[in-house]
């Protein structure tokens, strides 16, 4: 069994928390609160801002030349696909660049993002990847499968979002990194490979919370 294999099937309970939340679905079957929506919309925005820093980290950690460039692809597809598409989002609902820009991370967008940033900074690719690798898998899993229900696609408000996380441009991120990661974990000690396991299952629990926290629309207290 590869590393990831492992790692996808511990994770396996609480990534089938995040397919069945009530946001995803609702994307999927067009119910979704749109002000549900618009929330998460601005705090994702937030959230791959720091996403694609780490993103970029990755270049300054790879120690060949095709790392560096499947690194520093990823970025563009983060940057200037992904983004635009929260952009253009933002600005059919009604949410001007400066409300999207301004907005203020809510505590699960801060936590997730400092997390990642803070495994990222320890100085190994492999927690750089096991770090962001949910994000752009978990992702990618949840857009195949919305795309299977009737009228998802064509939705007037969500369809992009799910063709956007169907597509196989933004499946080719979740995939080479999967790859990298199984390279790296070749050779590492049992207790180097569950250190890794433990961050990609933090990761995912985040991913949890984030679905939790646009559906409820949680923000700061005070």
């Amino acid at each position: 069994m590869k590393f990831t294999e492992r790692i996808r099937k511990t994770a396996d309970s609480i990534w089938e928390k995040s397919h069945q939340h009530p946001f995803v679905q609702g994307i999927g079957n067009g119910t979704l609160d749109m002000e549900s929506f618009k929330f998460y919309m601005c705090q994702d925005y937030k959230y791959l801002i720091e996403y694609s820093k780490v993103i970029a980290m990755g270049t300054v950690l790879a120690k060949d030349l095709d790392t560096m460039s499947g690194f520093a692809k990823s970025l563009d597809e983060t940057l200037n696909f992904e983004m635009e598409l929260h952009r253009q989002y933002a600005e059919r609902l009604g949410i001007s660049r400066e409300e999207l820009e301004s907005t203020v991370p809510g505590p699960v967008t801060l936590a997730y993002s400092s997390n990642m940033i803070a495994e990222a900074q320890k100085g190994s690719l492999a927690t750089l990847i096991a770090a962001i690798l949910p994000c752009a898998w978990s992702y990618y899993e949840i857009g195949l499968e919305l795309a299977k229900k009737p009228g998802a696609l064509e939705h007037e408000q969500y369809g992009e979002w799910v063709k956007m996380y169907s597509s196989d441009e933004f499946g080719s991120i979740g995939k080479w990194l999967i790859e990298k990661l199984d390279e790296l974990a070749e050779g590492c000690s049992e207790a180097e490979l569950d250190h890794l396991e433990a961050i990609f299952l933090n990761t995912s629990r985040y991913e949890y919370m984030f679905w939790d926290m646009a559906y409820k629309r949680e923000g700061w207290p005070v």
